[in-house]
């Protein structure tokens, strides 16, 4: 039996050879890709104050009246200074890749990030804090501002704090995983010259 070989060959066997190193390339711009989309998806869940479509709930009116005392205003959770969302990165290693506050993220007065997103993502407290008259005298007028009634008080001199919860990660990841597998092949074979590519969307398919 006689095997004859049609084509050009030659060209095949140049495709066949690149074909890994096509691929590798492929993956890597396609995982920057979704990291930059995700990176996207968690900014904006902050800016609209609904991550991954679920909505903050409304800031009471002591963090209001606290900020309008600070004079820095605004009615916006985690949005002070921005400080939280202007640190939220996407940083690709290799075939990995992080979306979210690097360890060595820094605010503005040059506090950790990290500390404070921790904080939000998963709340915190109760914490107990001695009250110096300082302390008092400003609790007292934000309590004012707020138009909220002050108490007696226990007299122990201390103030608890209760940080509530307020997710916008893990919102925001949940939202981009749907479709994920398929935008993220789909980019591949475009970047691969085999199909075209998605159009980034949020979170869809």
């Amino acid at each position: 039996m006689t095997v004859r070989k049609t084509g050009d060959w030659a060209v095949a066997r140049r495709l066949l050879a690149g074909a890994p190193v096509k691929l590798k390339a492929a993956v890597g711009v396609a995982l920057r890709q979704e990291a930059q989309l995700l990176r996207k998806e968690i900014v904006q869940g902050i800016t609209k104050q609904a991550p991954g479509g679920k909505a903050f709930r409304p800031l009471s009116p002591l963090t209001l009246a606290a900020r309008k005392m600070k004079g820095r205003g605004g009615t916006k959770a985690l949005m002070v200074r921005g400080d939280l969302r202007n640190a939220i990165a996407a940083i690709v290693k290799g075939d990995e890749a992080f979306v979210g506050v690097p360890r060595k993220a820094r605010g503005k007065g040059g506090k950790s990030v990290v500390d404070v997103a921790q904080i939000q993502e998963f709340g915190a407290g109760p914490i107990v804090i001695p009250m110096t008259p300082a302390m008092r005298r400003f609790l007292f007028a934000m309590l004012r501002e707020a138009g909220v009634e002050k108490s007696g008080g226990s007299g122990r001199g201390v103030v608890v704090v209760q940080i509530p919860a307020r997710p916008f990660l893990r919102p925001a990841f949940k939202q981009f995983e749907k479709g994920a597998k398929k935008r993220f092949l789909r980019r591949v074979a475009g970047l691969m010259g085999m199909g075209a590519g998605p159009t980034p969307t949020k979170g869809g398919s």
